[in-house]
């Protein structure tokens, strides 16, 4: 739903209250008016949806039966096998 943009007549009394709200919490008169717009129409407190969650797939390249969740033991073993290789020279 896109922002609304609208012209407002606030009364003096109301107009008192918001300026005394934007300076006690140093907030936007936007700020404080949707706030207070939120707590009179007994939205406050209710979740807003968030943004529904993507996910974006990556090739990375593996050769089939690579465990990606195992690269660090692959390494270990790589190390070892070069360890060995070195030791019998």
């Amino acid at each position: 739903m896109p922002n609304m943009r609208t012209t407002l007549t606030i009364d003096p009394d109301v107009e008192q209250l918001l300026q005394r709200e934007i300076r006690r919490t140093d907030r936007s008169l936007k700020a404080v008016v949707n706030e207070a717009l939120r707590i009179g129409l007994g939205m406050r407190g209710k979740p807003t949806r968030p943004p529904r969650f993507k996910v974006e797939p990556h090739a990375f390249g593996f050769k089939p039966g690579v465990d990606i969740d195992r690269l660090n033991q692959l390494v270990d073993e790589m190390e070892a096998d070069e360890s060995a290789r070195r030791l019998a020279r």
